[in-house]
Protein backbone atom coordinates (compact mmCIF):
# COMPACT_ATOMS: atom_id res chain seq x y z
CA UNK A 1 0.00 0.00 0.00
CA UNK A 2 2.64 2.38 0.51
CA UNK A 3 4.18 2.16 -2.91
CA UNK A 4 0.60 3.73 -3.95
CA UNK A 5 0.20 5.89 -0.97
CA UNK A 6 3.70 7.94 -2.37
CA UNK A 7 1.77 9.33 -5.46
CA UNK A 8 -0.36 11.57 -3.34
CA UNK A 9 -0.18 15.54 -4.67
CA UNK A 10 1.15 14.52 -7.89
CA UNK A 11 -1.80 16.76 -9.94
CA UNK A 12 -1.05 19.20 -7.92
CA UNK A 13 3.02 19.70 -8.14
CA UNK A 14 2.35 19.22 -12.05
CA UNK A 15 -0.77 21.01 -12.61
CA UNK A 16 -2.18 18.97 -14.48
CA UNK A 17 -5.74 17.92 -14.37
CA UNK A 18 -8.44 15.63 -15.97
CA UNK A 19 -11.82 15.84 -15.56
CA UNK A 20 -14.85 13.28 -16.33
CA UNK A 21 -15.73 14.35 -19.14
CA UNK A 22 -11.95 14.00 -20.68
CA UNK A 23 -12.60 10.01 -20.83
CA UNK A 24 -14.44 9.14 -23.54
CA UNK A 25 -12.82 5.90 -24.26
CA UNK A 26 -15.87 3.51 -24.18
CA UNK A 27 -15.40 -0.36 -23.35
CA UNK A 28 -12.42 -2.94 -23.62
CA UNK A 29 -13.44 -6.39 -23.63
CA UNK A 30 -10.31 -8.46 -22.91
CA UNK A 31 -10.77 -12.35 -23.47
CA UNK A 32 -8.91 -14.84 -21.06
CA UNK A 33 -7.29 -17.96 -21.54
CA UNK A 34 -10.48 -19.45 -19.33
CA UNK A 35 -12.65 -17.92 -21.74
CA UNK A 36 -14.21 -15.09 -19.15
CA UNK A 37 -14.47 -11.91 -20.41
CA UNK A 38 -13.30 -8.71 -18.83
CA UNK A 39 -15.22 -5.70 -19.32
CA UNK A 40 -13.68 -1.73 -18.21
CA UNK A 41 -16.29 -0.13 -17.41
CA UNK A 42 -14.40 3.05 -16.30
CA UNK A 43 -10.85 4.22 -16.02
CA UNK A 44 -9.86 6.51 -13.98
CA UNK A 45 -7.82 9.63 -15.30
CA UNK A 46 -6.75 11.36 -12.03
CA UNK A 47 -8.18 14.49 -12.50
CA UNK A 48 -11.58 15.03 -10.22
CA UNK A 49 -13.06 11.76 -10.85
CA UNK A 50 -10.86 9.89 -8.67
CA UNK A 51 -6.95 7.96 -8.74
CA UNK A 52 -6.26 4.55 -7.28
CA UNK A 53 -9.27 3.25 -5.73
CA UNK A 54 -8.23 0.53 -3.57
CA UNK A 55 -11.47 -0.65 -2.12
CA UNK A 56 -14.19 -2.79 -3.43
CA UNK A 57 -17.70 -2.04 -5.06
CA UNK A 58 -21.48 -1.63 -3.50
CA UNK A 59 -24.44 -1.66 -5.69
CA UNK A 60 -27.73 -0.84 -5.24
CA UNK A 61 -30.89 -2.34 -6.82
CA UNK A 62 -31.16 -0.50 -9.40
CA UNK A 63 -27.64 -2.02 -10.58
CA UNK A 64 -25.28 1.10 -9.90
CA UNK A 65 -22.43 1.03 -8.37
CA UNK A 66 -20.34 2.73 -5.60
CA UNK A 67 -17.07 2.95 -4.29
CA UNK A 68 -13.89 5.12 -3.09
CA UNK A 69 -10.61 5.93 -4.59
CA UNK A 70 -7.90 7.11 -2.15
CA UNK A 71 -6.07 9.63 -4.50
CA UNK A 72 -7.13 12.15 -6.92
CA UNK A 73 -10.13 15.12 -6.25
CA UNK A 74 -9.26 18.04 -5.69
CA UNK A 75 -5.98 19.13 -7.59
CA UNK A 76 -4.90 20.99 -4.21
CA UNK A 77 -5.41 18.15 -2.20
CA UNK A 78 -5.73 14.72 -3.97
CA UNK A 79 -6.91 13.21 -0.79
CA UNK A 80 -9.83 10.74 -2.74
CA UNK A 81 -13.32 10.57 -3.62
CA UNK A 82 -16.54 8.59 -3.52
CA UNK A 83 -17.93 7.71 -6.81
CA UNK A 84 -21.21 6.44 -8.31
CA UNK A 85 -20.81 4.65 -11.70
CA UNK A 86 -24.49 3.44 -13.49
CA UNK A 87 -25.34 1.11 -15.50
CA UNK A 88 -23.98 2.56 -18.90
CA UNK A 89 -20.76 3.41 -16.99
CA UNK A 90 -21.29 6.80 -16.43
CA UNK A 91 -19.21 8.26 -13.52
CA UNK A 92 -20.86 10.84 -11.06
CA UNK A 93 -18.53 11.75 -7.79
CA UNK A 94 -20.64 12.19 -4.81
CA UNK A 95 -17.87 13.74 -2.31
CA UNK A 96 -14.34 14.73 -2.58
CA UNK A 97 -11.81 14.84 0.74
CA UNK A 98 -9.22 17.39 1.45
CA UNK A 99 -8.49 16.30 4.89
CA UNK A 100 -8.67 19.95 5.67
CA UNK A 101 -10.24 21.62 8.51
CA UNK A 102 -10.93 17.99 10.54
CA UNK A 103 -12.01 16.25 6.95
CA UNK A 104 -11.49 12.98 6.27
CA UNK A 105 -8.02 12.21 3.71
CA UNK A 106 -7.89 8.55 2.03
CA UNK A 107 -10.87 6.38 1.94
CA UNK A 108 -9.11 2.79 1.61
CA UNK A 109 -12.45 0.55 3.18
CA UNK A 110 -15.44 -0.64 1.02
CA UNK A 111 -18.48 1.38 1.65
CA UNK A 112 -21.53 -0.24 3.15
CA UNK A 113 -25.18 1.33 2.47
CA UNK A 114 -28.25 1.24 4.14
CA UNK A 115 -31.87 0.28 2.87
CA UNK A 116 -32.36 4.47 2.27
CA UNK A 117 -29.37 5.08 0.17
CA UNK A 118 -27.10 6.43 2.67
CA UNK A 119 -23.45 5.42 2.47
CA UNK A 120 -20.71 4.87 4.96
CA UNK A 121 -17.24 4.47 5.04
CA UNK A 122 -13.49 5.56 6.98
CA UNK A 123 -10.65 7.26 5.74
CA UNK A 124 -7.13 6.30 6.73
CA UNK A 125 -5.93 9.94 6.98
CA UNK A 126 -7.43 13.36 7.72
CA UNK A 127 -9.35 13.95 11.07
CA UNK A 128 -7.12 15.49 13.99
CA UNK A 129 -4.51 17.05 13.03
CA UNK A 130 -4.38 15.49 9.66
CA UNK A 131 -3.78 12.39 10.41
CA UNK A 132 -5.63 10.36 12.81
CA UNK A 133 -8.56 9.15 10.30
CA UNK A 134 -12.52 9.66 10.14
CA UNK A 135 -15.86 7.96 9.94
CA UNK A 136 -18.15 9.40 7.35
CA UNK A 137 -21.85 9.44 5.72
CA UNK A 138 -22.86 9.82 1.90
CA UNK A 139 -26.52 10.72 1.41
CA UNK A 140 -27.91 9.60 -1.31
CA UNK A 141 -27.73 13.39 -3.42
CA UNK A 142 -24.06 13.35 -2.54
CA UNK A 143 -21.94 15.39 0.08
CA UNK A 144 -20.28 14.41 2.65
CA UNK A 145 -21.25 14.17 6.74
CA UNK A 146 -18.24 13.34 9.31
CA UNK A 147 -19.50 11.34 11.62
CA UNK A 148 -16.76 11.01 13.86
CA UNK A 149 -12.89 11.86 13.93
CA UNK A 150 -10.55 9.48 15.56
CA UNK A 151 -8.36 11.04 18.48
CA UNK A 152 -9.88 14.21 18.80
CA UNK A 153 -10.11 13.37 22.64
CA UNK A 154 -6.94 11.82 22.39
CA UNK A 155 -6.22 8.22 20.85
CA UNK A 156 -7.85 6.69 23.17
CA UNK A 157 -10.60 5.27 20.21
CA UNK A 158 -8.51 4.58 17.67
CA UNK A 159 -6.91 5.77 14.84
CA UNK A 160 -6.71 5.03 11.31
CA UNK A 161 -9.06 3.16 10.39
CA UNK A 162 -8.11 0.93 6.71
CA UNK A 163 -10.84 -1.47 7.04
CA UNK A 164 -15.08 0.53 6.66
CA UNK A 165 -17.49 -0.77 8.78
CA UNK A 166 -20.27 -3.14 8.96
CA UNK A 167 -24.13 -1.52 9.82
CA UNK A 168 -26.62 -3.38 12.10
CA UNK A 169 -30.60 -3.13 11.58
CA UNK A 170 -30.34 -0.03 15.03
CA UNK A 171 -28.02 1.92 12.89
CA UNK A 172 -25.12 1.24 14.49
CA UNK A 173 -21.36 1.33 12.86
CA UNK A 174 -18.80 -1.69 13.83
CA UNK A 175 -14.74 -1.12 12.81
CA UNK A 176 -11.64 -1.59 13.87
CA UNK A 177 -8.54 1.20 13.78
CA UNK A 178 -5.11 -0.24 12.89
CA UNK A 179 -3.72 1.73 15.81
CA UNK A 180 -4.46 3.93 18.99
CA UNK A 181 -6.15 2.75 21.87
CA UNK A 182 -4.87 2.47 25.25
CA UNK A 183 -1.83 0.19 24.08
CA UNK A 184 -1.40 1.82 20.53
CA UNK A 185 -2.18 -1.59 18.57
CA UNK A 186 -5.95 -0.58 17.57
CA UNK A 187 -9.33 -1.34 18.68
CA UNK A 188 -13.19 -2.72 17.64
CA UNK A 189 -15.48 -0.02 17.72
CA UNK A 190 -19.09 0.54 17.79
CA UNK A 191 -20.35 4.11 16.79
CA UNK A 192 -24.34 4.66 16.68
CA UNK A 193 -24.78 6.98 13.61
CA UNK A 194 -27.58 9.15 14.99
CA UNK A 195 -25.81 10.12 18.47
CA UNK A 196 -22.39 10.05 17.15
CA UNK A 197 -21.40 8.02 19.84
CA UNK A 198 -18.39 5.73 19.96
CA UNK A 199 -18.03 2.55 21.86
CA UNK A 200 -14.92 1.14 22.28
CA UNK A 201 -15.53 -3.15 21.95
CA UNK A 202 -12.36 -4.34 22.53
CA UNK A 203 -9.01 -2.68 22.57
CA UNK A 204 -6.23 -4.92 21.05
CA UNK A 205 -3.33 -6.05 23.79
CA UNK A 206 -0.94 -8.40 21.54
CA UNK A 207 -0.98 -10.02 25.22
CA UNK A 208 -1.71 -13.63 25.78
CA UNK A 209 -2.39 -14.41 21.83
CA UNK A 210 -4.54 -11.65 21.52
CA UNK A 211 -3.79 -9.82 17.83
CA UNK A 212 -2.91 -6.40 17.09
CA UNK A 213 -3.16 -4.21 14.10
CA UNK A 214 -7.14 -4.05 12.65
CA UNK A 215 -6.80 -3.99 8.87
CA UNK A 216 -9.41 -6.26 7.37
CA UNK A 217 -13.17 -5.54 7.82
CA UNK A 218 -15.60 -7.27 10.19
CA UNK A 219 -18.88 -9.15 9.12
CA UNK A 220 -21.89 -9.64 11.31
CA UNK A 221 -23.83 -12.70 12.02
CA UNK A 222 -27.77 -13.01 12.99
CA UNK A 223 -27.03 -13.16 16.79
CA UNK A 224 -24.43 -10.19 16.76
CA UNK A 225 -21.58 -11.73 17.03
CA UNK A 226 -18.61 -9.96 15.16
CA UNK A 227 -15.50 -11.95 13.23
CA UNK A 228 -12.29 -10.26 12.10
CA UNK A 229 -8.93 -10.97 11.29
CA UNK A 230 -5.57 -8.97 12.73
CA UNK A 231 -2.84 -8.22 10.58
CA UNK A 232 0.18 -9.16 13.38
CA UNK A 233 -0.34 -10.76 17.13
CA UNK A 234 -1.56 -13.99 18.04
CA UNK A 235 1.64 -16.80 17.88
CA UNK A 236 4.98 -15.64 19.43
CA UNK A 237 8.53 -16.59 18.24
CA UNK A 238 9.93 -18.27 15.12
CA UNK A 239 8.61 -17.04 11.77
CA UNK A 240 6.47 -14.94 13.15
CA UNK A 241 8.59 -12.78 15.75
CA UNK A 242 9.08 -11.91 19.55
CA UNK A 243 5.89 -9.71 20.97
CA UNK A 244 4.66 -7.93 19.93
CA UNK A 245 4.40 -8.43 15.89
CA UNK A 246 3.15 -12.03 15.44
CA UNK A 247 1.72 -13.26 12.02
CA UNK A 248 -2.28 -12.43 13.00
CA UNK A 249 -5.03 -13.60 14.15
CA UNK A 250 -9.11 -14.83 13.58
CA UNK A 251 -11.33 -14.10 16.27
CA UNK A 252 -15.26 -13.75 17.22
CA UNK A 253 -16.47 -10.57 19.39
CA UNK A 254 -19.84 -11.75 21.45
CA UNK A 255 -22.36 -8.52 21.40
CA UNK A 256 -21.36 -8.51 25.06
CA UNK A 257 -17.87 -7.15 23.93
CA UNK A 258 -16.04 -10.53 24.73
CA UNK A 259 -13.24 -11.61 22.18
CA UNK A 260 -12.22 -14.96 21.68
CA UNK A 261 -9.40 -15.70 19.53
CA UNK A 262 -10.13 -18.39 16.98
CA UNK A 263 -6.99 -19.20 15.09
CA UNK A 264 -3.22 -18.09 15.55
CA UNK A 265 -1.30 -17.81 12.21
CA UNK A 266 1.99 -19.28 12.88
CA UNK A 267 3.90 -17.86 9.36
CA UNK A 268 4.29 -21.61 7.92
CA UNK A 269 2.48 -23.15 5.61
CA UNK A 270 -0.27 -22.55 7.52
CA UNK A 271 0.10 -18.33 6.09
CA UNK A 272 0.67 -15.39 7.82
CA UNK A 273 -0.83 -11.65 7.59
CA UNK A 274 -4.54 -11.72 7.08
CA UNK A 275 -5.18 -8.14 5.60
CA UNK A 276 -8.58 -8.73 4.50
CA UNK A 277 -11.77 -9.82 6.29
CA UNK A 278 -13.86 -12.93 6.41
CA UNK A 279 -16.90 -14.83 4.44
CA UNK A 280 -19.00 -16.79 7.07
CA UNK A 281 -21.14 -20.34 5.87
CA UNK A 282 -24.35 -21.44 7.27
CA UNK A 283 -22.57 -23.92 9.09
CA UNK A 284 -20.77 -20.93 11.09
CA UNK A 285 -16.90 -21.63 9.16
CA UNK A 286 -15.20 -18.62 8.54
CA UNK A 287 -12.91 -18.47 5.14
CA UNK A 288 -10.51 -15.71 4.41
CA UNK A 289 -7.04 -15.06 3.03
CA UNK A 290 -3.16 -14.59 4.46
CA UNK A 291 -1.22 -12.03 1.88
CA UNK A 292 1.74 -14.00 3.26
CA UNK A 293 2.76 -17.79 4.55
CA UNK A 294 1.93 -21.06 2.91
CA UNK A 295 5.92 -21.62 1.61
CA UNK A 296 6.78 -20.96 -1.83
CA UNK A 297 8.39 -18.42 -3.74
CA UNK A 298 7.65 -15.30 -1.91
CA UNK A 299 9.81 -13.75 0.89
CA UNK A 300 8.86 -11.12 3.53
CA UNK A 301 10.99 -10.63 6.41
CA UNK A 302 11.64 -14.23 8.52
CA UNK A 303 9.18 -16.73 6.46
CA UNK A 304 7.71 -17.41 3.09
CA UNK A 305 5.09 -17.62 1.06
CA UNK A 306 2.78 -16.11 -1.16
CA UNK A 307 -0.31 -16.21 0.98
CA UNK A 308 -3.09 -18.92 1.31
CA UNK A 309 -6.78 -19.42 1.16
CA UNK A 310 -8.24 -20.30 4.53
CA UNK A 311 -11.17 -22.34 6.26
CA UNK A 312 -11.36 -21.87 10.10
CA UNK A 313 -14.24 -23.94 11.62
CA UNK A 314 -16.12 -23.63 14.43
CA UNK A 315 -13.60 -25.45 16.67
CA UNK A 316 -10.46 -23.33 15.33
CA UNK A 317 -9.39 -25.73 13.46
CA UNK A 318 -7.84 -24.36 9.81
CA UNK A 319 -7.40 -25.95 6.87
CA UNK A 320 -5.20 -24.43 3.95
CA UNK A 321 -7.56 -24.89 0.78
CA UNK A 322 -4.92 -23.27 -1.37
CA UNK A 323 -1.09 -21.93 -1.12
CA UNK A 324 -0.37 -19.46 -3.65
CA UNK A 325 3.17 -20.34 -5.26
CA UNK A 326 3.64 -16.89 -7.16
CA UNK A 327 3.25 -17.78 -10.63
CA UNK A 328 0.77 -18.26 -12.94
CA UNK A 329 -2.12 -19.01 -10.01
CA UNK A 330 -1.49 -15.34 -8.47
CA UNK A 331 0.60 -13.99 -5.52
CA UNK A 332 -0.62 -11.90 -2.30
CA UNK A 333 -3.82 -11.62 -1.77
CA UNK A 334 -4.84 -8.44 -0.04
CA UNK A 335 -8.60 -8.30 0.37
CA UNK A 336 -10.96 -11.15 1.40
CA UNK A 337 -13.25 -13.69 -0.36
CA UNK A 338 -17.12 -14.13 -1.59
CA UNK A 339 -18.83 -17.56 -1.53
CA UNK A 340 -21.18 -18.40 -3.86
CA UNK A 341 -24.44 -20.45 -3.50
CA UNK A 342 -22.29 -23.63 -3.67
CA UNK A 343 -19.67 -22.77 -1.77
CA UNK A 344 -16.75 -21.53 -4.26
CA UNK A 345 -14.97 -18.67 -2.68
CA UNK A 346 -13.78 -16.43 -4.92
CA UNK A 347 -10.93 -13.63 -4.41
CA UNK A 348 -8.13 -11.09 -6.01
CA UNK A 349 -3.92 -11.70 -5.83
CA UNK A 350 -2.18 -8.04 -6.03
CA UNK A 351 0.55 -9.77 -7.85
CA UNK A 352 1.24 -13.10 -9.95
CA UNK A 353 -0.34 -14.11 -13.05
CA UNK A 354 0.80 -12.82 -16.45
CA UNK A 355 4.40 -13.03 -16.42
CA UNK A 356 4.35 -10.82 -19.71
CA UNK A 357 2.34 -8.02 -17.29
CA UNK A 358 4.52 -4.53 -18.52
CA UNK A 359 5.21 -3.09 -15.35
CA UNK A 360 5.23 -5.93 -12.94
CA UNK A 361 7.64 -8.90 -12.81
CA UNK A 362 5.94 -10.53 -10.82
CA UNK A 363 2.89 -10.15 -13.06
CA UNK A 364 0.13 -8.11 -12.54
CA UNK A 365 -2.09 -10.12 -10.75
CA UNK A 366 -5.17 -12.01 -10.73
CA UNK A 367 -9.01 -12.51 -10.28
CA UNK A 368 -9.46 -16.59 -9.09
CA UNK A 369 -11.77 -19.04 -8.29
CA UNK A 370 -11.26 -21.79 -5.22
CA UNK A 371 -14.00 -24.58 -5.26
CA UNK A 372 -15.16 -26.58 -2.51
CA UNK A 373 -12.23 -29.64 -3.10
CA UNK A 374 -9.45 -26.86 -2.91
CA UNK A 375 -8.63 -26.70 -6.46
CA UNK A 376 -7.90 -23.07 -7.65
CA UNK A 377 -8.58 -22.18 -11.38
CA UNK A 378 -7.68 -18.31 -12.51
CA UNK A 379 -10.45 -16.68 -14.06
CA UNK A 380 -8.62 -13.61 -15.16
CA UNK A 381 -4.19 -12.83 -15.61
CA UNK A 382 -4.17 -8.79 -15.96
CA UNK A 383 -1.55 -7.58 -18.45
CA UNK A 384 -0.79 -3.66 -16.92
CA UNK A 385 -2.47 -2.25 -19.76
CA UNK A 386 -6.10 -1.12 -20.16
CA UNK A 387 -7.35 -3.68 -18.72
CA UNK A 388 -5.80 -3.01 -14.90
CA UNK A 389 -3.13 -4.09 -12.41
CA UNK A 390 -2.72 -5.04 -9.30
CA UNK A 391 -6.21 -5.44 -7.52
CA UNK A 392 -6.09 -4.28 -4.22
CA UNK A 393 -9.97 -5.06 -3.02
CA UNK A 394 -12.22 -7.87 -3.45
CA UNK A 395 -15.11 -8.96 -5.67
CA UNK A 396 -18.89 -7.92 -5.50
CA UNK A 397 -21.12 -11.18 -7.16
CA UNK A 398 -24.31 -10.56 -8.58
CA UNK A 399 -26.73 -12.97 -9.30
CA UNK A 400 -25.96 -13.95 -12.29
CA UNK A 401 -22.76 -14.67 -11.05
CA UNK A 402 -20.91 -11.82 -12.80
CA UNK A 403 -18.10 -10.29 -10.60
CA UNK A 404 -17.13 -6.63 -10.24
CA UNK A 405 -13.76 -4.65 -8.54
CA UNK A 406 -11.33 -2.58 -8.90
CA UNK A 407 -7.73 -2.40 -10.00
CA UNK A 408 -5.21 -0.22 -8.16
CA UNK A 409 -3.51 1.22 -11.02
CA UNK A 410 -3.52 0.27 -14.73
CA UNK A 411 -6.35 2.05 -17.19
CA UNK A 412 -5.16 4.72 -18.78
CA UNK A 413 -1.88 5.55 -19.80
CA UNK A 414 -1.16 9.38 -18.76
CA UNK A 415 2.49 9.27 -17.01
CA UNK A 416 1.67 12.98 -16.80
CA UNK A 417 -1.27 11.89 -13.74
CA UNK A 418 -0.57 8.37 -12.77
CA UNK A 419 3.02 7.82 -14.01
CA UNK A 420 3.59 4.54 -15.94
CA UNK A 421 1.32 2.46 -14.33
CA UNK A 422 -2.67 3.92 -14.84
CA UNK A 423 -4.61 5.67 -12.60
CA UNK A 424 -6.86 2.53 -11.89
CA UNK A 425 -10.17 0.74 -13.10
CA UNK A 426 -13.31 -0.54 -12.71
CA UNK A 427 -14.06 -3.95 -13.94
CA UNK A 428 -16.58 -6.43 -14.65
CA UNK A 429 -15.84 -10.20 -15.34
CA UNK A 430 -18.59 -12.26 -17.24
CA UNK A 431 -18.38 -16.68 -16.80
Amino acid sequence: MTNLMQTRGWAARTGFLLTTAALTLGTFLISSSQAQTLTVLYSFTGGADGAEPLSGLVTDPAGNLYGTTVTGGTPQNQAGVVFKLDATSVETVLATFSGLHGQGADPLGTLVRDSQGNLYGTTLNGGYQNHTGTIFKVPPTGGRVGLHIFAKDGQLDGINPIAGVVLDRKGNLYGTTTAGGTTGYGVIYKLHVTSRRETILHTFTGKWGDGINGFGPLIRDASGNLYGTTLNGGAYGGACGSFPIGCGIVFKMSPAGKEKVLYRFTGGTDGANPEGGLVRDAAGNLYGTTTYGGGGACQNGSFTGCGTVFKVDKTGTETVLHRFTGGTDGANPFAGLVRDGVGNLYGTTYQGGNTGCQSQMGGCGTVFKVDTTGKETVLYSFTGGTDGETPFSGLLRDEAGDLYGTTAAGGVQNKMVCGNSGCGVVFKLTP
